[in-house]
């Protein structure tokens, strides 16, 4: 086996064997073929793409390549919840407390921030104390006794992924369909889950633009779970607007307490209660309609805010953050205003313009070794369809010394338009692919 034949095989049109997926994938990370037969492949994909069967070899191969998670000590089943990222993106704030807080066993392994999109991970840190890292026996022993664990994912967690993934970033292969689903579900099969409800982000501040590219995607992944005997949800949901109020690492947690407390923002509001039906649908407790009404029943109840506290207590975080979330996290003093340049309405939002801004304030990173600063971020005043009078405040910015203001300024003047009439607002919700 040669990786001139393989490659020349897929440039042709040709389906690849799992002999020969596994060869050029493994033998890339062993050090045995050189990245520029890799790139060659992953252009070649680029043009041809793979099929259903060659995605779900390619994941398998993927999720292999080091560790597997074994989430048998944990009683029950495990549903994990995945985002394809956006901006102010703090669902699994709520919505893992929320489905815990059902009897339903929660074991989350969740990334940090990277390019304009935030991470789960980051945001938990803001909270004074609080252990993103913990050992398995530990992870395994929170959930048991807790019911919940939010933690970092491992080092090896298919670590051919994160070699290909370099490639395709150097190599402009990122955005195919076939390459990034197997990508993200490469490492929700190693994690070890028995179900997956995932949301896919359509819009401008999501990585798929356009509803057609996302519903491929979506389709594509739940195909790949379905492929492994693993069931999937993936619910589509629009990035077009900054989600929620806030975006910013501690301010992100404090609106999750918020909506726990029952003062979240509708279309938040809204997400969080889908996505949790759907995890509990997955995880049996009933039809979708029975679902919707438990999750619902826990966030006006409380008893998700009390699992949110016991997930704080459990990774010896601050608990009372939760009571007192101005106080406990670090949230800059030093507010200035974006204001809009003329009357009318928020036409268009350029949500990834609003992501990117939001990094040079510094609650963001672009090289994974990035430091952050937990205390900045935005307060978004005017949401799409909002009316505005000309120097009316759009956005609150939390800043700080080490902030470049101009530069996230510029953008968000490039990220807003303001037009005389009043456009139509897209629901939260789009679709469901099951």
């Amino acid at each position: 086996m040669r990786p001139y034949d393989i490659i020349l095989k897929k440039r042709n049109g040709g389906k690849l064997t799992k002999e020969e997926i596994e060869y050029m994938v493994m033998g890339y990370v062993n050090g045995e073929i050189p990245d520029y037969q890799i790139a060659a492949l992953l252009m070649t994909i680029y043009f041809k793409h793979l099929d259903k069967d060659e995605r779900a070899i390619l994941t398998e191969v993927m999720a292999n390549s080091g560790d597997r998670i074994d989430l048998t000590p944990i009683k029950g089943t495990k549903v994990d919840k995945h985002s394809t990222g956006g901006v102010g993106d703090k669902t699994t704030l709520v919505v893992a407390p929320l489905v815990a807080s059902l009897g339903i066993r929660v074991a989350k392994m969740s990334g940090r921030a990277l390019g304009h999109t935030g991470g789960t991970i980051d945001k938990l840190e803001s909270i004074p104390g609080f252990k993103t890292t913990l050992s398995l026996d530990k992870f395994f022993e929170n959930v048991n006794n807790f019911g919940i664990a939010v933690v970092g994912q491992t080092a090896n967690l298919a670590p051919a992924d994160k070699k290909i993934y370099a490639l395709r970033d150097s190599t402009a292969t990122v955005d195919e369909i076939s390459l990034i689903s197997a990508s993200i579900m490469s490492k929700k099969l190693a994690g070890g889950a028995d179900a997956f409800v995932l949301d896919v982000k359509v819009g401008s501040g999501a990585f798929m633009k356009t509803l057609n590219d996302a519903k491929e995607l979506a389709e594509a992944m739940v195909g790949i779970a379905k492929s492994h005997n693993k069931n999937a949800v993936a619910v589509l949901t629009d990035m077009d607007e900054p989600l929620g109020t806030y975006v910013g690492n501690s301010l992100e947690v404090l609106e999750a307490i918020n909506t726990l407390k029952g003062n979240g923002e509708p279309r938040f509001v809204e997400l969080c209660l889908t996505l949790s039906a759907w995890m509990c649908y997955l995880a049996g407790k009933g039809d979708i309609e029975q679902c919707k009404s438990l999750v619902k029943d826990s966030l006006e109840s409380g008893k998700a805010l009390e699992k949110f506290r016991d997930l704080i207590i459990a990774q010896e975080g601050n608990p009372k953050v939760v009571d007192f979330p101005e106080e406990i996290l670090p949230i800059s003093k030093n507010i200035i205003t974006f204001k809009a340049n003329k009357e009318g309405y928020i036409s268009k939002i350029d949500t990834e313009k609003v992501g990117i801004a939001c990094n040079y304030l510094g609650a963001g990173r672009t090289k994974k070794d990035d430091n952050i600063d937990h205390s900045v971020g935005m307060k978004i005043l005017k949401k799409h369809g909002d009316s505005v009078l000309k120097d009316e405040p759009i956005i609150q910015l939390y800043v700080s010394k080490n902030s470049n203001i101009e530069e996230a300024l510029k953008l968000l003047n490039e990220a807003y338009q303001i037009s005389n009439e009043k456009p139509v607002i897209s629901n939260i919700i789009i679709d469901v692919i099951k």
